[in-house]
């Protein structure tokens, strides 16, 4: 778990990105430290409206890269419109767009949600952690040594849980552990709980509300794909997502990796949802520059993104943690990884760019979760694809509201969409 600083410049519109990249840094079970000399990660949001600020953006990069043992983030407008000047500044600084920074700082770990996580979110999101700790044991993975092995509390325990969150006003319950999909391991024989959660959840508990699952590795989901892409089919509650980080296409990578699954279960966990579902999304993640990908482990990767084509896909440089057994070994250079990532990350954009563009002229079902820029409003459609209603406000929209939308255009990696007219049904 990392203790994180984080500094924002320029305008509201900067805030508001900020809060979303803690609201994650917090839900993954990171916590801000008390100043950057004593944070494990800076994370610098910069502002590029004048000449004279981007001087003080770089001023302040230097002085966060120089005066602190932290590593240094730099996001925001300027590291997305000039970003190659802080690189030709020669700062130690990765350059990432704000979507992109809480994935880095994970480091493609499981996420940990801690006690004081808030509840309920907005007034409409309720996080609801159904279990602690994990079964892998990945050669790269710190939070194991501050989760341990999977507990598991019972299925009736975590329903009441969730039917809480509901009666405190959750319009959204985001399901959330290390490894969802093997919630139960430890109680069940081996056999995850998951589809029987989820599938309680949904016929249970009264009241409007949608479920996502969070992150759930592919050896977990594996044994009971077909059975949970069933529960999937079966309950219009659940957004149609799942979140399975393969983090490499090659076998042998997957293996110094300690990943426990194969690819080929990977695709076989695809090729399920594929089979129950129409329109889902599949979000996965990828670690580039592990120290034993070779440049034909590097290409398999990159076959299978295009092979699974995934609407959502994170893509992590590999470092080193310290404590784990990748930290001993001989690391790849800096310039590969580097170049093995840029490539990684520009096949991600056209993969999810076209899955948006598909989405244009369709109409999906929105719940709007989360305040954006100015007037407009942020929600998910069915497959938790994130659409933006510009303006919500003015509409009479709220936060909580669900809407049918129609997606009229994209930007890449989110959808623009016009409220339309629910038909009046007679008598």
């Amino acid at each position: 778990m990392a203790r994180y600083h984080i500094e924002t410049y320029g305008c509201t519109s900067n805030r508001g990105e900020t809060q979303q990249i803690e609201q994650a840094l917090r839900e993954g079970g990171h916590h801000p430290a008390d100043g950057p000399e004593s944070a494990d990660v800076a994370i610098l949001n910069t502002c590029t409206v004048l000449e004279k600020t981007e001087r003080n953006m770089l001023a302040r990069a230097r002085e966060l890269d120089d005066g602190t043992p932290a590593d240094l983030v730099v996001t925001g407008c300027m590291a997305l419109a000039q970003g190659d000047e802080f690189r030709e500044a020669g700062l130690d600084a990765e350059v990432l767009h704000w979507d992109d920074v809480p994935q880095y700082v994970l480091n493609g770990e499981c996420p940990t949600v801690t006690p004081d996580t808030e509840t309920v979110i907005n007034g409409v999101v309720g996080i609801l952690p159904i279990a602690r700790g994990c079964m892998s044991d990945c050669s790269y993975c710190i939070t194991k040594q501050a989760t341990g092995r999977i507990e598991s509390p019972a299925v009736d325990e975590n329903v009441e849980k969730a039917r809480a969150l509901v009666h405190a006003g959750a319009k959204e319950i985001r399901i959330t552990g290390q490894d969802t999909g093997v919630y139960g391991w430890d109680t069940n024989q081996g056999t995850s709980l998951l589809p029987e959660l989820l599938d309680r959840i949904c016929t249970e508990i009264d009241g409007e509300f949608r479920v996502r699952v969070g992150m759930a590795n592919p050896k977990g989901l594996h044994g009971v794909r077909e059975e949970l892409a069933a529960v999937f089919a079966q309950h219009d509650e659940l957004y149609n997502f799942i979140h399975a980080p393969v983090q490499s296409g090659s076998d042998d990578v997957l293996a110094d990796m300690r990943r426990q699954h194969s690819v080929e279960e990977y695709l076989e966990v695809v090729a399920a949802f594929d089979d129950a579902l129409d329109y889902w999304t599949l979000s996965t993640d990828f670690i580039v520059g592990f120290p034993t990908e070779d440049e034909a482990d590097h290409e398999q990767s990159m076959e299978l993104l295009r092979e699974t084509s995934p609407e959502k896909i994170n893509v992590t440089r590999f470092s080193k943690r310290p404590g784990t057994d990748a930290a001993d070994m001989k690391g790849l250079g800096g310039q590969t990884k580097k170049d093995r990532s840029k490539a990684m990350s520009g096949l991600k954009m056209e993969l999810t760019g076209a899955a948006y563009e598909e989405m244009v002229g369709q109409t999906s079902s929105v719940l709007l979760v989360e305040d954006g820029t100015e007037a407009s409003l942020v929600g998910y459609d069915e497959a938790y694809r994130q659409v933006v209603i510009v303006d919500a406000e003015e509409r009479g929209l709220e936060v909580g509201d669900v809407v049918d939308v129609e997606i009229t255009s994209h930007s890449t990696v989110y959808a623009f969409g016009e409220p339309v007219e629910r038909p009046v049904v007679a008598d």
